[in-house]
């Protein structure tokens, strides 16, 4: 009888045990308790080192957090890692250690699980040497003989720092031939970066002035423009949200005899030549949940710059900018994202080369691709209303190369309205029909964004001039 007098104890104690457990795990969370991180552990990283990672996150060891903030600084943290572009995935993970008295504080244990890149890229290269895939396929007839072709080589994570060396070497339509290798942090305390900036490209074929609001360019068998440069760039982070840039370059630019001929203010009074010394600062509050294509956050810029710093320098010019952007979600699979930037340049009088207004860069109206609008002012509003088809992601099991097994995709549907301004004094000299007036255009678009930043959009745009078209953008960030 003993024996199963010892056994029916032992079940009711179990009994009681399970129960209490039971009724302690539904307890209500007391939102308002802290706890205390005990531990952080990170997996994965087998290149990049541990001070990189956990000088994206919040959360460290001995650190104490409100039960109500945990998962939203869990969930920063893990976007803050993956906007180092370092990593394919990164998964952060929790575990809650049950305090011995009500009293006490409570401990957690942190994980970090990452999927890292392959950090060596070389690549051939078989670009076009327009401004974008529209206008090479509209206004220049998809002429392959504007092609760049040769090879690019992109080594980022070198050392395990997330520092990045990128080689360029192209040829064809446009030579070029660029050097760029960057530090993020030389200090100990990961604050202050370098970086070192040295290029030299020559062109055959160059656009030489803006004729209705389109380039008209000329070709020659000899080099009709060559330019160097070199820059030294200071990097200073502050905090994990806060960027400051300090950069001094060094530019030489000079053009045949043909181009001055054909436009005198190319660099201005028929001269051929262009070298000076610049100095720009510019500042970035980027707290963004994907910084290649984000659904949430805000991101601030501002940006001032100044050329023409040594007496003998022959281009002076100042310029100042500034940007504005909110991504927010409107509940369920709906987002919605806003931006606001403006630019201004001085003097009023400005070479052809310098002078920049809407669509010569990434800066344009959505339904204007194909236009290049010259000015010494401008001003941009775009806003978007974005829907989820899917965000999912893919284990190719039968691919044993873990840095490009799992592939993340998701795609949204786009529908965007935007607004714009150039204003300029060389409108009429370059028969522009849109500077000087208001700028609209509106349009859908498919958003696919995969692995490695590929973002694909491909969207059916129209202005206010109701002219439309099907346009392709393809964009990539390493």
């Amino acid at each position: 009888m003993i024996p199963n007098c010892r056994l029916s104890v032992a079940l009711l104690l179990t009994a009681f045990l399970v129960t209490l457990q039971t009724a302690w795990a539904n307890t209500p969370v007391d939102s308002s308790r802290s706890v205390i991180v005990r531990s952080v552990t990170l997996k994965g990283n087998y290149r990049t080192r541990d001070r990189i990672i956990l000088r994206e996150m919040t959360l460290h060891v001995g650190d104490t957090v409100r039960l109500g903030d945990l998962a939203g600084r869990v969930a920063w943290d893990q976007r803050n890692i993956n906007n180092t572009n370092l990593f394919v995935t990164v998964d952060v993970s929790t575990a809650q250690v049950t305090p011995n008295d009500s009293t006490e504080l409570g401990l957690f244990d942190l994980t970090v699980t990452m999927k890292e890149r392959w950090y060596l890229i070389a690549y051939p290269v078989f670009d076009l040497a327009d401004r974008n895939f529209n206008e090479w396929w509209y206004d220049r007839g998809r002429d392959f003989r504007r092609v760049i072709y040769g090879g690019r080589l992109s080594y980022k994570n070198v050392t395990g720092n997330n520092d990045q060396l990128q080689v360029i070497f192209e040829r064809g339509f446009s030579q070029r031939t660029v050097v760029s290798y960057a530090m993020p942090y030389i200090d100990k305390a990961q604050r202050f970066g370098l970086r070192l900036d040295l290029a030299y490209i020559t062109n055959k074929e160059i656009p030489y002035r803006t004729q209705a609001d389109k380039w008209v360019y000329v070709k020659d068998e000899q080099v009709l423009r060559e330019r160097a440069y070199a820059g030294l760039i200071l990097t200073h982070r502050r905090g994990l949200y806060h960027y400051h840039v300090l950069e001094t370059r060094y530019t030489r630019n000079t053009i045949a005899d043909t181009i001055a001929r054909l436009n005198p203010d190319y660099f201005l009074d028929g001269r051929t030549r262009q070298q000076y010394v610049a100095m720009n600062y510019s500042y970035r509050y980027d707290r963004r949940d994907n910084v290649s294509y984000p659904l949430r956050g805000t991101v601030l810029t501002g940006f001032v710059g100044v050329s023409g710093l040594l007496p003998k320098d022959d281009f002076h010019y100042l310029e100042l900018s500034a940007s504005m952007t909110r991504y927010w979600s409107l509940g369920g699979r709906f987002y919605a994202a806003s931006s606001v930037r403006g630019r201004s340049s001085w003097p009023t009088r400005q070479p052809y080369f310098n002078l920049r207004g809407l669509g010569s860069s990434s800066e344009m109206v959505r339904g204007y691709e194909l236009y290049v609008i010259d000015g010494q002012r401008s001003g941009i509003w775009r806003n978007s209303f974005r829907y989820q088809l899917f965000n999912t992601r893919k284990q190719l099991n039968w691919l044993h190369v873990r840095q490009f097994n799992t592939v993340p995709i998701s795609a949204y549907i786009t529908v965007y309205g935007d607004a714009g301004y150039v204003r300029s004094t060389v409108a009429e000299q370059y028969q522009s029909q849109l500077a000087n007036r208001l700028l609209l255009g509106t349009g859908m678009s498919l958003d696919v964004v995969t692995f490695y930043n590929f973002v694909v959009r491909l969207s059916g745009s129209i202005n206010r001039e109701g002219k439309g078209g099907f346009f392709f953008n393809l964009a990539q960030e390493f």
